[in-house]
């Protein structure tokens, strides 16, 4: 039995486990809602620099009220704020 490519790299590195690999990013657009996002992923400013957070997941606003932008603070449910419904063969994936 040979050994995986992990297990080679555990032999020739520090010996150290390696920690598992980062979750990628996942949107979720909340109908009349946030965007919700999870996994690993950094929000800048215009500038570049990084936008401070405190949650591995956030919701981001998206109606444009929220007094924490850019995250939401449920102001949207406050304003009506609706968005459009699914294009018809988006609804069908």
């Amino acid at each position: 039995m040979s050994a995986s490519p992990a297990d080679d790299e555990l032999t020739r590195g520090s010996g150290a486990a390696r920690s598992p690999a980062p979750e990628p990013p996942r949107i979720i657009a909340y109908p009349d809602g946030p965007l919700l996002v999870r996994g690993e992923f950094e929000i800048v400013d215009p500038q570049g620099r990084p936008v401070p957070r405190t949650r591995r997941t956030v919701a981001l606003c998206r109606c444009g009220v929220s007094s924490i932008k850019p995250y939401c603070d449920g102001t949207h449910r406050l304003v009506g704020f609706r968005t459009d419904p699914p294009a018809p063969d988006a609804a069908a994936e």
